[in-house]
């Protein structure tokens, strides 16, 4: 699972590409996050704001309130405060009660934030812990900046691993000793491989033992590579696989 509190994440760039990388290395809430944003304010009616989201094909809208934050509604708010269908209204009740119902009425208030330099692996766990598809991002004045859906978090995550670059994947079970690791890619860059990132889990590994994901670009030597690999007392390799994206699932 790449969604985890227990999985601490590496990555590892080539010499060629160090520069550009560089700022890579860390994945910052304020590369990923949307900064246009649609917001609606608290006293506007509960249908606009339904209407605005459909027109728009979005899932939440921040509420400001004399241009400050003041909480967020989704569209679960939305269908929870519209009458059901069931009901003994008219059509026309019906819409005269969402005509007045404000978005001060069904919003949250205290939404959950984070600010733009917060790691994308923070903003996980919190959507995690949560259970919130969304975070709003605001400064240090509490001003909204930006605004992280989990489908930003995924695309972060892709990018980081490596895996649309076509890489190939060893996982490998190793000592949890210090410098365990680095023996790993010392072998990766004796047969020169592009080393595209590196993933740690503990909690997936033996007792004493951690379990390492690395990356690297296909057109390496990898039956040489496992072989070493292999043979290094402690080391066990659990699988090695090059993904096939070329006939992705689409619903």
């Amino acid at each position: 699972m790449l969604i985890q509190k227990d999985i601490h994440y590496s990555i590892f760039y080539d010499l060629r590409n160090h520069l550009r990388d560089q700022k890579e290395a860390f994945m910052l809430i304020k590369d990923w996050m949307a900064t246009t944003i649609l917001t609606v304010d608290a006293n506007t009616s509960v249908m606009r704001a339904t209407r605005t989201m459909k027109e728009n094909n979005i899932r939440r809208l921040p509420v400001l309130s004399h241009g400050k934050l003041a909480g967020i509604i989704t569209d679960r708010d939305l269908k929870d405060a519209s009458p059901s269908s069931k009901t003994d209204m008219d059509l026309h009740e019906m819409y005269y009660l969402l005509s007045e119902m404000k978005v001060k009425d069904v919003m949250t208030g205290s939404p959950v934030c984070l600010k733009k330099d917060d790691t994308l692996e923070k903003a996980a766990l919190v959507m995690l812990g949560e259970k919130i598809s969304g975070l709003l991002i605001v400064d240090d004045n509490n001003n909204l900046v930006g605004l992280l859906s989990e489908s930003d978090v995924l695309r972060g995550f892709i990018h980081a691993t490596g895996i649309q670059d076509g890489a190939y994947q060893f996982v490998i079970d190793m000592s949890d000793a210090g410098g365990s690791v680095s023996r790993l890619v010392d072998i990766l860059r004796r047969h020169n491989a592009r080393i595209l990132s590196i993933l740690t889990s503990f909690n997936d590994a033996p007792p004493g033992f951690k379990r390492v994901s690395v990356r690297i670009l296909p057109e390496q030597d990898i039956d040489a590579m496992a072989s070493e690999i292999a043979a290094l007392n402690g080391y066990n390799i659990v699988s090695q696989s090059l993904d096939d994206l070329s006939n992705l699932p689409k619903k």
